[in-house]
C-alpha cells in the first residue's frame, strides 16, 4: 500500500515538476551556439544519470538528506518530524548555510538544507537517502515573493539602510546563529528586496501610509516592489524561474557543480534543451526515498511518518525520545539565537554546536512525557507541533509587515489574484476564438452576403473531405 501511495505521489510530483520546468521558459529558441549548448547539456545529463544506481529505493540508508525546496512547507517537516526523530547530536551541524561538517562522521545522520542536489557529491552517496517536497510552481512564486517582503520589512525598524546593515552585521558577529542572509536563496532575494523597500520609503518621505482605501497587496508600488516587477526582474529569472527543477538537478547558482552556470545558461538560451534537464529531474525524483506534495499536506505527512519515520525509529532501536513541544521552535529559534526583536536572524536555524553532549536535546516537558516513540505518537506530536508553528508564523508575519501595512498578504487575496489571472487567460482565448467572426461581422451586425459566402465555403470544404475519404477507401479495397 505504501508503495502504491508513493507511486501516486511521485506521479503527481512529476506532473508538478513538468509544469514548473515548462511554464516559465520562453517559447522560442535562438540558433546561436545551439550545437555547443546541446553538447554541454547532454554531456552533463549523461554524467548525472550515470551516477545513479539501482537499489532498494524505499529503504532508509545511514544518512538522510532532506533537500528543502524553499516555500514548500519544509520547515514543518524539519521542526515537527525530523527534530523529533533525530537528536541534536545526530543532526549534521550548520548544514543549512553551506557544508560545514564532516559527512563521514558516524554520528552525522541528518542533513537538512536548501543546498541543491549537487550537495550529494560531498556526501557518501551509497549511504545517503534523499527526500524532498514539491509545490505548485505558481503558488511557490507567490510565497517566495511574500517571504522576501516579510523578511526584508523587518529591517525597516532602522532609520536607514546603512544602519540596518551595520546592526545585522554586529548581531551576527556576536552570535553563533545562522541568519536568513546566510542561506540560499534568501541571501540574494532578501537584500535585493531590502534595498528596494528603503528606497521606496525614502521616496515617499518616511513610514507614512499613503491611503486607507482597498488596494491590491501585490501591487502597492509606492511601498513595495510589485509582484509583476519582482518576477520579471533578472534576479528572479536567475533564482526563482524553474527553481525547483534546477534545485533537484543541482544546477542552481548555489551549486557545487562548476559547470552549473553554463548548463543553466544554455537551457535558458535554447529552451527545448530544458527537456533534457527535466528528464534528469524526473529520474532524481524516482530515485528518492520520499517525495511529498505541499497541496496534499495531510496525506504526504502520513506517508512520511509511515515510510521515513518508521524506518528511522526502527534503525534507532525504537529510540527513547521525548515527545516534546519544543516551544523554541515556534520562532524557528535555537538556543544560540539572538533575541526575538532582531527577528531578521530568526530563520532556518540548524545545530551550531556539532557533536556535543545530549543536554542540547531541547527536552521540555509536556503532557505526554517520555516513552517509546511510535508512528502513531509521532503523528500526534506532529499535529500539535504544526498547529503551534502555523500560529507563530502568522503572528510573526503580522509583526514583520507593520511598516508596510498595505502589503498585508492574505490567502483570500492570493486566490483572488490567481483567479483574475486565470480570467485574463480565458478572455484572451475567447478573443482568439471570436477573431474569425470579427472578419465578417462588425459592430454586432453581419452582412447577409458574407454569411452566404461563409456557408458555401464550409460546404465546399466538407465535400472535398468526403471525396478524399471515399477515394482512399476505394483504393484500399483495390489493394486488398
Amino acid at each position: 500500500m505504501a508503495r502504491a501511495a508513493l507511486g501516486l505521489g511521485s506521479a503527481r510530483a512529476l506532473a508538478l515538476l513538468a509544469v514548473a520546468s515548462v511554464a516559465l521558459l520562453p517559447l522560442v529558441s535562438s540558433d546561436d551556439g545551439y550545437g555547443h549548448c546541446e553538447g554541454v547539456v547532454r554531456g552533463w545529463a549523461d554524467s548525472s544519470t550515470g551516477r545513479e544506481k539501482d537499489g532498494d529505493k524505499l529503504s532508509l540508508k545511514d544518512l538522510l538528506f532532506f533537500l528543502h525546496i524553499p516555500r514548500t512547507g519544509g520547515r514543518t517537516y524539519f521542526h515537527c518530524f525530523l527534530k523529533k526523530l533525530y537528536t541534536n547530536a545526530q543532526e549534521c551541524p550548520r548544514s543549512y548555510d553551506k557544508l560545514r561538517f564532516d559527512p563521514s562522521h558516524p554520528d552525522c545522520k541528518l542533513v537538512v538544507s536548501h543546498d541543491d542536489y549537487s550537495l550529494t557529491s560531498k556526501l557518501p552517496r551509497e549511504r545517503t537517502s534523499v527526500v524532498t517536497i514539491l509545490r505548485n510552481p505558481v503558488d511557490r512564486v507567490f510565497s517566495t515573493y511574500e517571504f522576501s517582503v516579510e523578511v526584508a520589512a523587518r529591517f525597516l525598524v532602522h532609520k536607514n539602510l546603512t544602519s540596518a546593515k551595520l546592526m545585522s552585521t554586529r548581531l551576527l558577529t556576536k552570535s553563533r546563529a545562522v541568519s536568513t542572509l546566510d542561506i540560499w536563496p534568501w541571501k540574494y532575494l532578501v537584500p535585493w528586496m531590502r534595498e528596494d523597500l528603503f528606497a521606496r520609503r525614502d521616496a515617499r518621505g518616511g513610514d507614512k501610509v499613503p491611503s486607507s482605501k482597498k488596494v491590491n497587496a501585490y501591487d502597492v508600488e509606492d511601498m513595495v516592489m510589485p509582484l509583476h516587477q519582482y518576477i520579471n526582474d533578472p534576479v528572479a529569472h536567475e533564482i526563482i524561474h524553474n527553481g525547483a527543477t534546477f534545485q533537484i538537478t543541482g544546477l542552481t547558482n548555489n551549486s557545487y557543480f562548476d559547470g552549473a552556470h553554463e548548463v543553466r545558461h544554455c537551457v535558458r538560451q535554447h529552451p527545448d534543451l530544458g527537456r533534457i534537464v527535466l528528464e534528469v529531474a524526473k529520474n532524481r525524483l524516482d530515485q528518492m526515498l520520499y517525495v511529498g506534495l505541499t497541496e496534499d499536506h495531510e496525506e504526504s505527512a502520513r506517508l512520511f511518518a509511515h515510510m521515513v519515520g518508521a524506518q528511522v525509529l526502527s534503525q534507532s532501536g525504537t529510540l527513547n525520545l521525548d515527545l516534546k513541544e519544543d516551544l523554541r521552535t515556534e520562532n524557528d529559534s535555537h538556543p544560540s539565537m539572538v533575541e526575538p526583536e532582531d527577528e531578521e536572524t530568526n530563520e532556518h536555524l540548524n545545530s551550531t554546536h556539532g557533536w556535543q553532549s545530549t543536554e542540547a536535546l531541547n527536552s521540555t516537558s509536556d503532557e505526554q512525557g517520555k516513552g517509546n516513540m511510535t508512528v502513531g505518537k509521532l503523528m500526534e506530536a506532529y499535529e500539535t507541533c504544526i498547529a503551534k508553528l502555523r500560529k507563530s508564523q502568522s503572528n510573526r508575519r503580522k509583526i514583520s509587515l507593520k511598516k508596510v501595512e498595505e502589503a498585508n498578504f492574505s490567502k483570500e487575496e492570493h486566490l483572488m489574484l490567481k483567479a483574475q489571472q486565470s480570467g485574463v487567460g480565458q478572455h484572451r482565448l475567447l478573443a482568439e476564438q471570436k477573431g474569425w467572426t470579427e472578419i465578417i461581422c462588425s459592430d454586432g451586425t453581419c452582412s447577409p452576403w458574407m454569411v452566404v459566402m461563409l456557408g458555401l465555403g464550409i460546404t465546399a470544404i466538407i465535400a472535398l473531405v468526403s471525396f478524399a475519404v471515399t477515394t482512399r477507401r476505394r483504393t484500399s479495397k483495390l489493394k486488398v
